[in-house]
């Protein structure tokens, strides 16, 4: 008898595509086939992201989407199972306003989804049962190990780990602390294990990924800290690369960039959310620290690793931004020159203290102010890409090109997978995998094109 075969939809960060991973381990171990293709599978999975109002109109635009396939319609899918932060954050509410779903899997089920699915199948002779059993939803406390199996949903090239859940910051806008829970690290011996495996496994770049990761450690034993992990990290035999999200600026350290300056293994790479630049908004977001700290912060980055490429991501529209303190935000742009920056519009979240504050921003008000921005951005992320050309610099090669007179397509230390540009390389097709040097040779706002030095 042929195997059944699963669909997994993944959304939002790369934490969220990490618990995918260990999810679709979870399914293949039960017996399942994974397919890339939904019209084929009987089961499907969609993990999904309730961070802001976007992401969740993604998150019911895909449910729906997957629905489709599903129950006498144009697939043969029999199960469709919704996972991760969008039922963790509505819970049961979510039977009602979607009958389609099968079956609602909090945070804390990643690593169990196989068994759960198994007993809704087994339940599904009762509808009684089948109804109690819908929605599996507990107190996030879930945090992976090691021995949680991962497969991979891309190219081994590189591979996120997730070294902390949750987060404590409670800033004024965010629900990741109700969704997610507290701050909670692994160990670092834990850590290095599972890195350890995805190394032999053949990944050259690691990216290091948690909701906070500069609060790392502060709850275990000893108090570890992220500096200590990234050098643990970095006596590991294959990896090539080691890559910094979501540091806060509050909490960088000297010895964090000291670490980074000393260990090859680590990209002179750091994404920083500000998140904005008027000291006012700051307070209002409940973020530690003011913009004093924030030029304090990225000064002792770039004094300590003078070549550092610096990212950030900003949020525009908040409660009580009036156009003058969107000018200090911009000015504060121009000023620090970040080599690559994402803009967010604010999404007003129920359940937030950012939620009742008054002074309200029109969603027109709020693009046209993300416009301006990325305006700003490309100008300056523009100049310094031209300032790279004749530089020679290590490309790690993630697989052809559809550009005329581009062989390969990859990244270099500066750019992060999917959230900043790309290079682009001449000559030869690469191997896959392959880091060769480069010398820049042209550059637009946000891309790199070179060709083997």
């Amino acid at each position: 008898m042929q195997s059944p075969k699963v669909h997994i939809v993944s959304l939002g960060c790369p934490k969220n595509l990490v618990d995918s991973e260990v999810m679709a381990a979870s399914l293949a171990d039960a017996g399942y086939l994974l397919t890339d293709r939904p019209e084929e599978a009987s089961v499907i999975v969609v993990n999904t992201c309730a961070f802001i109002g976007p992401a969740k109109e993604e998150s019911i635009e895909a449910i729906l989407g997957m629905a489709a396939w599903k129950g006498g319609g144009d697939g043969p899918c029999t199960h469709l199972i919704v996972a991760g932060c969008l039922p963790q954050r509505y819970g049961k509410g979510l039977i009602e306003a979607l009958p389609e779903v099968d079956l609602f899997l909090g945070v804390n089920e990643a690593p169990h989804i196989a068994s759960r699915l198994a007993e809704l199948r087994q339940a599904s002779g009762s509808s009684r049962a089948a109804c109690r059993r819908r929605s599996v939803i507990g107190k996030p406390t879930y945090l992976m190990n090691a021995g949680d199996r991962r497969l991979p949903s891309t190219l081994l090239t590189s591979a996120y780990i997730k070294i902390a859940d949750g987060c404590s910051n409670r800033c004024s806008y965010c629900v990741i602390p109700a969704i997610r829970g507290k701050a909670r690290s692994r160990t670092v011996d834990d850590v290095v294990k599972e890195a350890g495996a995805l190394a032999a496994r053949g990944v050259r770049e690691l990216i290091i990924t948690a909701q906070d990761t500069t609060a790392y450690g502060r709850d275990l034993k000893g108090k570890p800290t992220l500096a200590l992990l990234l050098r643990k990290l970095a006596e590991i035999d294959g990896l090539a690369w080691i890559r910094l999200l979501y540091t806060y600026p509050a909490h960088l350290t000297e010895a964090l960039f000291l670490a980074m300056a000393a260990e090859p293994k680590l990209c002179h790479y750091i994404d920083i959310p500000i998140q904005h630049g008027d000291d006012a908004i700051l307070k209002a977001m409940h973020r530690r620290g003011n913009a004093a700290l924030i030029r304090d912060a990225i000064a002792m980055a770039r004094s300590l690793v003078p070549d550092i490429a610096l990212r950030t991501s900003l949020i525009v529209g908040f409660p009580g931004e009036t156009p003058r303190r969107f000018e200090t935000l911009l000015s504060l742009i121009r000023e620090i020159r970040f080599d690559h920056l994402g803009v967010f519009t604010y999404s007003q979240e129920e359940g937030t203290a950012a939620a009742e504050l008054p002074t309200r921003i029109s969603e027109k008000e709020k693009e046209r102010r993300r416009e301006r921005v990325m305006e700003e951005q490309a100008l300056i992320s523009g100049a310094i890409n031209r300032s790279l050309i004749g530089t020679c610099q290590e490309i790690l090669v993630e697989g052809p090109s559809d550009r005329d007179g581009y062989s390969a397509v990859g990244r270099c230390r500066r750019q992060a997978p999917e959230i900043d540009g790309i290079t682009y390389l001449k000559g030869k097709k690469p191997q896959p995998g392959s880091i060769i040097r480069g010398r820049i040779i042209d550059a637009d706002d946000y891309d790199l094109f070179a060709e083997p030095a």
